[in-house]
């Protein structure tokens, strides 16, 4: 016997806890994540200006009446992104070596992102223009030497690589962000393959050497038009997500030499008196000139960047972090990434946090304090250092550091996720980490949280929804919801499983059964002995989830 209902008869539980809980249990919710995760310290943030940060001591834990459906949804977070980068440049990741035919090319990728999906990653950031090159077909920019082995030769059977390795995410229900080297041009002068047609041959002009390496001059409106032209093109020919940038703008300083543009500076100071604060602004009017140009193509499409992860020094400034660095962000990069995320000139930023809790010089734990110490209206997802689980790596740590890690950006309410550095070390499972987080901080499946800003309409509830016990199989099926624009229309669905008698709560992850872009499902693990409740929700394509369920009881 079943029971079926075409309306809905309840509303969504909120994916978070709600923000008065929040406000009023932060230091009891921060407590309890940390403990359940394992961590048994917290670094506390020291001195407000100047100084050094006072020392890690034991969490002195408060006294919590959370629930332990609340305790469960902190620990298992329905909402987060769970993302890696899969590199190109130099065949770091991706393909594994210059030459392969396109079939072989094809095989690689998969093989990765069947890796992600069987460990619950649920987006991809994919380099598609490492060195003013193309993994896609481009009217500005050759094929890439790391493709075919030359640059600007096509690959076999008309192969697109930005096109499979959409679709392919796409399949799996994952999003793709096309990464992109905005500024690096020829890698090395002497060893990279450069076409004939390339933009540094024709026009010389707009690019500088720098050591062994040729970059555009983002000083030259000319230039920072061009680099937005070029992700323009991407934006409008593919069906991506979002578009992301790392932490490659000027080049990382080389001691004893210094950036030939003081002519470009002269020419075009726009009333700057300091050549430094000039090319702060250059990467200014890029940030935001990109943005702009993407949300006029797409306005669903994100744009995120994954930075250096120390701004400046406390040393330097007594807004910096508690950190002792060579270079940081806003000196030798030229990237006030501070400023960025305080104007919200972009979706996301993804600080590249590659230090351990240990690490006396840069701290995750100082870092982390930092980025989360601002008022962020945007996105924040960390960037974790996973090839340093490779036990060869002389600055190597334990699994157990990167759960630590986790657990610490879980506990902080304005950390959204986690991106990990790179697919060669995720797939190469050092320490079984795969293992690792497939039975501990990855165990359930999780949503990517929803960028209110771009879209803050969800779907409405699927329709005509049935469960079905036959032959020994139960089979759930319903129909897609009406919708009055696209942008509206559900772009997949997620299926909740509650035993008999249970309460409805669409906030524990552990009662999700499927994310599916499919409106038919075979609950499979089900037993056909017990009696279940089953819940359907549909979620747009930018994770609004809907606010009612379809809901069918089978007994």
């Amino acid at each position: 016997m079943f029971k079926t209902f075409y309306v809905s008869i309840g509303f969504l539980y909120s994916s978070k806890v709600n923000l008065q809980l929040r406000n009023m249990r932060k230091l009891q919710i921060l407590a309890s994540v940390i403990l359940a995760l394992g961590c048994t310290s917290f670094l506390t943030s020291g001195k407000k200006h100047g100084g050094k940060p006072s020392a890690v001591k034991p969490l002195e834990v408060a006294n919590t009446s959370l629930s332990m459906e609340e305790m469960f949804a902190l620990k298992h977070p329905k909402r987060e992104l769970r993302s890696a980068w899969i590199t190109t440049f130099t065949n770091l990741d991706w393909p594994s070596k210059r030459g392969l035919t396109s079939a072989q090319q094809k095989e690689e990728f998969m093989q990765i992102i069947n890796d992600f999906e069987a460990n619950s990653i649920n987006a991809v950031i994919g380099q598609v223009r490492a060195s003013s090159d193309a993994f896609y077909k481009s009217e500005f920019s050759p094929w890439s030497e790391w493709l075919t082995g030359t640059q600007g030769k096509a690959p076999d059977n008309d192969f697109d690589p930005l096109a499979f390795m959409v679709e392919e995410c796409h399949k799996r229900n994952m999003e793709f962000h096309a990464w992109f080297n905005p500024f690096r041009a020829v890698s090395h002068i002497r060893f990279s393959s450069v076409a004939d047609d390339h933009i540094t041959k024709r026009k010389p002009e707009w690019f500088f050497q720098y050591g062994n390496s040729v970059y555009y001059n983002p000083g030259i409106p000319e230039v920072r038009k061009y680099i937005c032209d070029i992700v323009k093109e991407v934006v409008q020919n593919y069906d991506i997500d979002g578009v992301h940038f790392d932490d490659y703008f000027y080049p990382y300083s080389i001691e004893g030499e210094s950036i030939p543009d003081e002519k470009e500076f002269q020419k075009y100071a726009r009333g700057c008196d300091d050549i430094h604060n000039w090319r702060r602004d250059n990467i200014n009017l890029l940030i935001q000139e990109v943005n702009q140009t993407i949300k006029k193509e797409k306005a669903y499409v994100k744009f995120g960047v994954s930075p250096l992860a120390i701004w400046r020094n406390k040393k330097q400034d007594p807004m910096g972090s508690y950190t002792n660095s060579g270079q940081t962000s806003f000196d030798n990069l030229y990237c006030d990434t501070k400023l960025w995320i305080e104007q919200n000139w972009v979706d996301y930023m993804a600080p590249q946090l590659y230090w351990s809790t240990s690490n006396q010089f840069a701290n995750f734990n100082h870092l982390i304090n930092w980025w989360t110490a601002h008022e962020i209206e945007r996105h924040l997802y960390v960037g974790h250092a996973i090839y340093k689980l490779d036990t060869r790596n002389r600055r190597s740590f334990g699994t157990d550091e990167l759960i630590k890690q986790v657990g610490i950006s879980r506990s902080n309410d304005k950390v959204q996720g986690s991106i990990y550095f790179r697919a060669k070390a995720f797939v190469s499972n050092h320490q079984n980490f795969q293992q690792t987080i497939s039975e501990s901080i990855y165990k359930y499946p999780s949503l990517i949280p929803a960028m209110t800003w771009l879209d803050s309409v969800a779907p409405s509830e699927p329709l005509r929804f049935k469960a079905r016990l036959k032959d020994e199989q139960i089979t759930l099926k319903w129909r897609a919801p009406k919708y009055e624009s696209s942008q509206d229309s559900a772009a997949y669905y997620v299926v909740y499983r509650f035993n008999e008698g249970e309460s409805i709560n669409l906030n524990l992850s552990n009662k999700i059964i499927s994310i599916q872009k499919e409106t038919s499902f075979i609950d499979s693990s089900a037993s056909v002995e017990k009696c279940y409740q089953y819940a359907v929700t549909a979620v747009d394509r930018l994770h609004n989830e809907s606010e009612k369920f379809a809901y069918s009881e089978l007994k």
